[in-house]
């Protein structure tokens, strides 16, 4: 009848898993003691593990952290700066403009001068001595008239109106030889005394001249005559060149 006697309505016995004997064993012993004061975030557990030592905070370093910030011009500053450069620009330019300006005085006081001096200097050319009649015609000067640059080739153009001058002047004996040698030629003769008499003093009247001014004044009227009158005398010679018989040109020619 023992059996009957539990009530199976009532509640069930309660039951504690803690309260088994091997549990409360291990529980009783000196496990607790080592466990229970084990605290695995503390510094002393931590220091274990690493070093065993700590390291404090103030000294891994000793100054603080400092962002450097670049500091922009202001705009007055900016502004300033622009106009000083500004007025360092102007001034350039005004040092330039009084120099160019004082190069131009410069040249117009030099071609004043120049042109002041040939009317009251003496001419000198040709270089007659003074007991002869025919005095100088023309003053010339390459140091003091013409400019620097210039002054080469001007030098040149007068030396090939000597070479021209003198190629006149050989033609005239070349043509007395071949008259001397055969009387019918001496039509050449003439031709060539005239061409000597007439092309040494119109060539240098007329482009050599002309080119002398040029240099001197720098004249773009004399420069376009002295190529006008320059390519036309190229002209006669080239035709003479060809062998015109009687044309008073033995000496251009074999």
């Amino acid at each position: 009848m023992s059996g009957f006697d539990s009530n199976p309505f009532a509640d069930p016995v309660d039951v504690n898993p803690f309260q088994d004997a091997s549990v409360t064993q291990v529980t009783n012993s000196g496990a607790t003691e080592i466990i229970g004061d084990f605290n695995p975030f503390s510094a002393t557990e931590t220091g274990k593990k690493r070093s065993g030592a700590t390291i404090p905070i103030s000294a891994a370093s000793s100054q603080p952290a400092i962002l450097q910030t670049s500091v922009e011009p202001s705009a007055q500053a900016t502004a300033a700066h622009g106009q000083a450069n500004l007025i360092k620009q102007q001034e350039e330019l005004e040092r330039k403009a009084a120099e160019l300006d004082r190069k131009e005085q410069e040249l117009r006081s030099q071609a004043t001068s120049r042109a002041s001096n040939v009317d009251a200097k003496e001419n000198n050319w040709p270089p007659l001595p003074k007991f002869f009649p025919v005095k100088p015609c023309f003053y010339q000067d390459f140091e003091e008239e013409i400019p620097e640059q210039y002054r080469r080739i001007c030098k040149r153009m007068y030396y090939l109106w000597m070479f021209h001058s003198a190629t006149l002047f050989l033609n005239v004996f070349a043509c007395l030889a071949y008259f001397t040698a055969d009387t019918a030629h001496g039509v050449d003769f003439g031709l060539s005394i005239l061409w000597f008499i007439l092309f040494t003093p119109v060539s240098f009247i007329c482009w050599y001249r002309p080119v002398y001014k040029a240099f001197r004044s720098d004249s773009s009227f004399s420069f376009f005559f002295f190529f006008f009158v320059f390519f036309f005398q190229v002209a006669v010679y080239i035709i003479q060149t060809v062998g015109i018989p009687n044309w008073g040109n033995r000496f251009l020619l074999p």
